[in-house]
């Protein structure tokens, strides 16, 4: 099993990154020998994400649950993963179980597939288990669920500037600021016509000049 283990890491660090599909939520299986476990991934934010792990050996079953910080190797497509947590289980001869988790990994995100191949180091410490100290090595395929949506940018001279405008009602904004700038320039046009118009002299005021003098 480390034998394939190892050889999927080189698989992983040689492949060519493109542009790489993004992904919110994501869900397949993993196998790390000894289980087989169902794994969700679900995306909290730029760099995180909560991992639940469902596990079925021949003695045991165990859920685990693993917040995962996620850095870039070459772009979005290629990254490694840290992460933290825990997990509880049942022993065939020994009952409940529990204890914490680490994990240390590498993600890859096939180009123009819906589908995420992942490799991991998982070390676990047990509480009331009858291997204290448990150290697996797994490898993941998950299909892309939920796809995370594209932010548009817009061509900008001086620098990436996100067009957000469809999101935030930016062109029914643009359109009530222009409506009130013709409003508001309606108002002082108005103001100065009625203005000219009582500097202007009238017929009326010109006869009278004339008969005055």
């Amino acid at each position: 099993m480390k034998r394939y283990y190892f050889l999927t890491l080189i698989l992983l660090s040689i492949v060519s990154v493109g542009n790489a599909q993004k992904y919110r939520t994501a869900a397949g299986i993993r196998l790390d020998g000894k289980q087989f476990g169902i794994t969700v991934q679900q995306k909290l934010h730029e760099k995180g994400t909560l991992e639940g792990i469902a596990a079925v050996g021949s003695r045991e079953f165990s859920g685990t649950l693993l917040y995962e910080w996620h850095f870039p190797i070459l772009g979005r497509g290629l990254n490694y993963y840290l992460g933290a947590g825990g997990h509880v289980g049942n022993l065939k001869d020994s009952g409940v179980f529990t204890g914490a988790d680490a994990i240390a990994g590498i993600e890859y995100k096939v180009n123009f597939l819906p589908f995420v191949l992942s490799a991991d180091v998982k070390p676990a410490v047990h509480i009331n288990h009858e291997d204290w100290v448990n150290l697996t090595t797994g490898i993941s395929i998950r299909y892309i669920i939920v796809k995370e949506k594209k932010k548009k940018k817009g061509i900008w001279p001086f620098g990436k500037q996100e067009d957000e405008d469809e999101d935030e009602g930016g062109i029914f904004r643009r359109k009530k600021d222009k409506q009130q700038e013709e409003e508001d320039g309606g108002i002082f046009r108005r103001k100065k016509n009625k203005q000219q118009e009582e500097e202007q002299p009238g017929i009326l005021d010109i006869f009278k000049k004339r008969d005055n003098y």
